[in-house]
């Protein structure tokens, strides 16, 4: 064959109208699709700000849906509502934080409903530069609010190997 007719032969057999099978696409996007839904369904997301920075921790059960109080480096926030500043909970007298505390019990009726104080369950994100003079504040003004369950939220890290002899 010369060359110019190998070029004819490539130039006919590539010329031909090429048809897209789209079943199989469509079979892997619909795979694909029911594989992100299942596993995005999973997560738990409480609200993020870019003013906190929160600890670590390993943990094996995954939280549940709470009332979220935000204390950032300035602010307090219950269910991303500003309820009053930091330096007004450290410059305040006693333990309960009566703006804190008729805030959360808002939203224990709002939410929550009537129940026992056992039911109500509150997670506190604080900054980890937040002294913990005000944690403890936040903490007890909590449980003046018929709150019996308060847990601090922290970032998921993976656990340590153990280490193996050798």
């Amino acid at each position: 064959m010369t060359p110019t007719r190998v070029k004819q032969h490539r130039k006919r057999r590539h010329t031909t109208e090429g048809h897209l099978v789209l079943v199989p696409f469509i079979d892997m996007m619909t795979i694909l699709v029911v594989f992100l839904l299942l596993h995005t369904a999973d997560v738990d997301i409480l609200p993020n700000t870019q003013n906190i920075s929160i600890p670590q921790s390993v943990s094996d059960t995954k939280p549940r849906e709470t009332v979220v109080v935000m204390v950032t480096r300035d602010s307090v926030y219950v269910a991303g509502q500003h309820v009053g500043s930091v330096a007004e909970v450290a410059a305040s007298e006693g333990a309960v934080i009566e703006p804190l505390k008729a805030a959360l019990l808002g939203q224990s009726e709002r939410v929550l409903g009537a129940g026992q104080a056992a039911a109500h369950e509150v997670t506190i994100m604080g900054d980890r530069s937040v002294p913990y003079s005000v944690l403890k504040k936040v903490m007890a003004t909590c449980t003046s609010a018929n709150f019996g369950k308060v847990s601090l939220a922290v970032l998921e890290r993976e656990r340590a190997r153990p280490r193996t002899a050798a």
